[in-house]
């Protein structure tokens, strides 16, 4: 718990806010349209750090390991839910280590196809790639391994290469699972099979649902029922005063209200995704079993 941080006081010095993926992606976007709402809310800059590598673990580790005096903050991923079953020698718990804020976006995947491949559907793609095993290349999101457990290309956390090779393969067959990012989402250079679903923090339903930029791309969930919430960006830090929690919530949430700022995020490919820090646990530690179910059932492993 906080030494002396408290709500009248806080902040009194600048924050930090760790964000685990390169700049540019969706991801740091959120994380500085967060932090200066904060810092105009809180009249101390909040300053963004890109602490990018080994899937997240590298900023997520500094974060948790910082002093528990609301200076440093972590802009939380599904990767910090995913991590757990994933890696077997982490240096934190993140669910003991970490306490919820203020969730603050989801960021819908978006399946793109070459338009060389003669399947314009999903269900039409899941009998293409039974008939053709070991053909299939994957630029992928973790969350893509929940829908097809074939040959995989990584990429770095950005989006633009797996795009690229998707793009430039010759084969014809490369596949991805993506975010859709700021400008190039209403772009239909490649043909758009299905979009992943955005969830409520409250809610434990979900419902197949359109995205906003693409009204004329169908769910994921339609065509498959257990593809849920496939990626989503959150606002987590480490123990501090529940007074200085309950501050950072009322901020955050008072800037998501604001109708310019859900439009940034519209404009973004994203969905605003509020709730209260109790609201938000329980989605983490939802998305956290759900994760380690779909590891174990495919058998991944980290390389």
């Amino acid at each position: 718990m906080s030494r002396g941080a408290a709500a009248d006081d806080y902040p009194a010095r600048p924050v930090r806010l760790f964000v685990t993926v390169p700049a540019g992606g969706s991801p740091d976007i959120i994380g500085r349209l967060i932090a200066q709402a904060a810092s105009e809310k809180l009249g101390q800059p909040f300053v963004v750090e890109n602490k990018p590598g080994a899937s997240t673990n590298i900023g997520t580790e500094l974060a948790l390991k910082s002093a528990p005096d609301g200076n440093t903050l972590l802009l939380a991923m599904s990767s910090n839910a995913i991590n757990p079953a994933l890696y077997h020698h982490l240096n934190f718990d993140f669910l003991r280590d970490a306490v919820p804020v203020a969730s603050i976006a989801t960021i819908p995947l978006v399946m793109d196809v070459n338009p060389a491949v003669p399947a314009k559907t999903v269900p039409e793609f899941i009998a293409y790639a039974k008939a053709n095993p070991g053909k299939i290349n994957l630029a992928r999101a973790a969350a893509a391994r929940r829908f097809m457990s074939r040959r995989t290309v990584p990429h770095d956390g950005r989006s633009q290469p797996g795009r690229r090779d998707l793009s430039g393969r010759s084969r014809g067959d490369a596949r991805s699972a993506r975010r859709p990012g700021a400008g190039d989402v209403r772009r239909h250079c490649r043909r758009r099979s299905a979009t992943s679903n955005p969830a409520s923090c409250a809610r434990s339903r979900y419902e197949p649902k359109r995205q906003e930029l693409l009204p004329d791309v169908p769910a994921m969930r339609n065509f498959c029922p257990a593809m849920r919430r496939t990626a989503g960006t959150a606002s987590s830090r480490q123990r501090h005063a529940a007074d200085v929690v309950a501050t950072l919530n009322k901020k955050v949430n008072a800037a998501l209200a604001d109708p310019a700022m859900r439009k940034r995020f519209t404009d973004l490919g994203c969905e605003v995704f509020t709730g209260t820090p109790a609201d938000f646990g329980k989605f983490i530690a939802a998305e956290t079993d759900k994760w380690a179910k779909v590891i174990k059932f495919a058998n991944v492993k980290a390389d």
